[in-house]
Formats: C-alpha cells, structure tokens, sequence
C-alpha cells in the first residue's frame, strides 16, 4: 500500500467522515475513504434484522438535525437518492389518561396539547423557531463567539441550566414538563445537571421548525447518497479494511478519523505527544442502551390517536418518572421503568414492511457497557400506553450496549453520541482546545461526533474538521458561506 498516495485518508465511512472527505473533494483534492466494516453508515445503516421483507435502522432512525443540516442543504443528496418523510407530527408523547401531546410544524396547536401552559410552552421554544436558520447555523458550529450574540445570550440563559430548573420556572402543568424533559432527555444525562435544558430547548425548535423526518427506504439512504455524491467527485471508499495503525494507510498529507478518542490513540498514539494522549484518553462515554427492533402484524394499538400520525412516540409520563429512570441510568442502575424511545416509520414509508405489516424500533437508555437484557422493560412501557402491543409482535431483534459497541466500534459501551453530554466535556470536546478538529500532528485531525456539534447525522463535524485540514495543511484560507 505505501507506493498509493493521496492528498487525505478518512478513516470511518459514517456521515462524518463522508461529509469530510465530500468537502475535501469539493476543494479538489484525492480523498480515500476507509471503513472498517463490511458496509459504510456507522450510526445510519438499515437491514432485514427480524423477517425478511422487514428493514430496521440499527441505530440512528429519525434525523431532525440531518433536515436542518446547514452542510447538507449544500449536498445534492436528492440526486443521490435521498427522500425525506415528514410525518403529520414530529413527535407524540402519550399519558396514562389516553391522551398525548404532540410536537409539530404548528407551536399553537402543539402548545393546545400541553394545557395549561399553552403561553408558557410558546414563549420559551418559539423565538428559536422564527429564527431557525441563524440558530441552527450557531449551535451546529464549534463554539466560537456568536455571529448573533443576542439571540444566542437568550439561548445560553435558558439552556445552560437544568432541565429540571426551567421545568419549574417555566411551566405549571405535568403534560409541559413531561414533553420538555423527553427531549432533554437525549443527551442521556441525569436531568438536574447543569445544560440539559439545551437539549430540551434544541429538539423542541426542531420539531417546530422542519419537524422529525425519516429517510425513505431507511438512514442507509442518507450514507449512500453521501458515497454516491463523494464518487462523482472522483472519491474512493474501501470497505472491510479495519485500521489499527497509521502505516496501514496510503500515504498522504492529512489523515481524518471518524473515530472516537479511544480508537484514535489505538491508530495513532505513537504519532501524538503524550500530554495530548493523556487527555485523549480521559475523554469519557455516556451511558448505552439497550435496543430491540419488531416486525409487526399491524400499527401499535396506541390508546392516543395522536400516536399514530408521528415517527416518534416518547413514553414517560411524567418528569418525575423520566429524571428518576436517567439519574438510574447514570449511576450504574437500570431502572424499572425506562424512558422509552419508539420510532414507527413504517407508518408512513411503505417501503420498510410488507404489506399489511409494520415495524417498529426502541430502545431505552442503560449503564455504560451493560449486557442486561431490557426486552420486557421496554415491552411492558409501550404496552402501557398501547394496551395488546404483544400481541402484534411477529418477531424481535435485540442489541444490547456491549452488542452495540461490538457492531459499531464507535459506539463505546454502547454510546450511540461519540461521548457524554455533561456540561464540563461540552465544552471541552475531545479535549480543550480553540480547534477541538486539530491534533498537535499537524497531519492528523479529528471529524467525529466527539468533536462539536456533537451526536447526531449531520455531517457538521466533518465539514468543520474538513475546513481544518484545508486550511492548516494545504492553505485554503478563504472561508466559506457556512464560516
């Protein structure tokens, strides 16, 4: 392999590393792509896990931040093959009394749902909403100073506190408090924390401004459109090439990993001073989760209606019952009753189920590295709410946080978010650094999901890691319409 050379190596074939080496390309450089596994996708890969004709997202299934993506919206991906659904609702979250609020495009009638904060529900989400194109351009960047100071100060008094603190401040009902702590919920970290508002405050406007889509034919879609686009830009991917040392690659000026920091030091630690190792490997992961996917003889039976006209359904029906399962979570606990993620989308996508027949996937979050089986936790919450669920199960698929990992290398112990969300490491992720992409090898750069913006398919940081390397190591200094 020493006598190939090429301007930049990526290493991993997840949205990240596809959108950094697309951006490389883009600049008209020679990019290879090398992945490890059998197939491309990292987080975004679909399969027949349970019957055949029946197609589950592994991981990642619903893409709010991918539909907002600044980078993505400058991709040809639809001639690619790429096609967004946009349920009737981007998320429902069911009570025990059988009705559900909702979250969709219209914040009036999303905040009716949530009785008696109507107001309180609106004044909070809705200024994010009416200006969704500058605040997602700034909390999918790495933090700099604000290009919109004023917007973004609002945004950093509310969402740095707690989850739990503007749950109180803001809202008097439990159906408010509820929906907020759901969406709080994703960063995985115990809701009394410091910045878990953020997390509430950011899927919340998602949902009001582009919604929760879906991908057509599964998120295996969003990685091929990418690897489509990078070949006709005269890129190349490399499949089932796992990479345990920088001299198994072709030699070329930048290497990129799409990798977490563990996986990094493995690779390249010799190449790395060992202050900056050190810290590498101090960098930690968050709780896993545990996750089953079903072939279904028919829709849930939701007992709230409203469940059926989104992807996504959340189940907990109280903030109390959602904070005390992730404190669990956090501490090394797995709880009775889990906060349970469900997506649907065979709903609405006829292509992932036979006719007549659905799917559906959750998972609900456990300790970090767990092998316990949560199969009936999670079954018995969604029969809860949608009394007879079992009785439409045709078949199961199950992946434990050890399982999950041993899919996804990048997954560690079963962290499907590149690392924990807590305040401290948000701030300084991987490590802190005013160029968090860069390493002191000026060769080596870092374009994963441990880098800012963080978890999700986006592609954003490997569209910044790109600009990185462009800059540092071939001199590209003119900025782009996204800097």
């Amino acid at each position: 392999m020493a006598a190939e050379r090429v301007d930049a190596v990526v290493v991993g074939a997840g949205p990240n590393g596809l959108s950094a080496a697309i951006e490389l390309a883009r600049a008209g450089l020679s990019v290879v792509v090398i992945e490890g596994g059998a197939t491309i996708g990292g987080g975004s890969r679909t399969a027949e896990l349970t019957l055949p004709g029946f197609h589950h997202d592994i991981c990642s299934a619903i893409h709010p931040t991918a539909i907002l993506s600044p980078y993505f919206a400058t991709l040809p991906l639809a001639e690619h093959g790429l096609e967004w659904i946009d349920p009737p609702q981007a998320l429902a979250h069911p009570f025990e009394d059988g009705t559900a609020a909702t979250l969709g495009r219209d914040i009036e009638a999303s905040a009716r749902t949530m009785s008696p904060d109507e107001g309180a529900w609106r004044r909070l989400i809705e200024r994010y909403v009416d200006e969704k194109d500058i605040f997602f351009r700034e909390i999918l960047k790495p933090i700099r100073v604000p290009a919109h100071p004023m917007l973004m100060a609002r945004f950093g008094l509310t969402g740095l506190q707690s989850c739990d603190r503007v749950t109180r401040s803001h809202f008097r009902g439990a159906k408010a408090r509820a929906v907020f702590a759901g969406c709080a919920a994703h960063s995985m970290v115990p809701l009394d924390r410091l910045a878990t508002a953020s997390f509430g405050i950011v899927l919340a406007a998602t949902a009001h401004a582009a919604g929760w889509p879906c991908a057509r034919r599964g998120s295996q879609s969003i990685v091929d459109a990418l690897a489509g686009y990078l070949r006709q830009l005269g890129g190349s991917i490399r499949t089932g090439e796992p990479v345990r040392s920088l001299a198994q690659l072709p030699r070329s000026r930048v290497v990129l990993f799409d990798l977490t920091p563990r996986q990094i030091v493995a690779i390249a630690g010799d190449s790395l001073p060992g202050r900056y190792r050190r810290q590498l490997l101090r960098y930690r992961y968050g709780p896993g989760v545990f996750k089953i996917d079903f072939a279904l003889d028919g829709p849930i039976p939701w007992r709230a209606a409203e469940c059926l006209r989104s992807a996504t359904v959340h189940l907990g029906p109280t903030i109390e019952e959602i904070a005390r399962g992730e404190s669990d979570v956090w501490n090394g606990r797995h709880p009775e009753r889990p906060f349970v993620l469900v997506a649907q989308q065979s709903l609405f996508d006829e292509t992932r189920a036979p006719a007549g027949k659905q799917t559906a996937w959750a998972y609900c979050h456990v300790p970090h590295g767990s092998s316990v089986d949560m199969t009936d936790a999670i079954e018995e919450q969604i029969e809860r709410f949608a009394p007879g669920f079992r009785q439409q199960i045709l078949g199961r698929h199950t992946m434990n946080a050890v399982q999950l990992e041993g899919h996804n290398p990048n997954m560690i112990g079963g962290d499907i978010g590149g690392g924990a969300n807590d305040l401290g490491q948000f701030l300084a992720r991987p490590v802190a650094r005013w160029n968090p992409y860069t390493t002191p090898n000026r060769r080596l750069f870092i374009c994963s999901s441990a880098t800012p913006p963080g978890g999700g398919v986006h592609g954003m940081s490997g569209y910044w890691a790109a600009r990185s390397a462009l800059r540092s190591a071939f001199g590209r200094k003119a900025p782009t319409a996204l800097e």
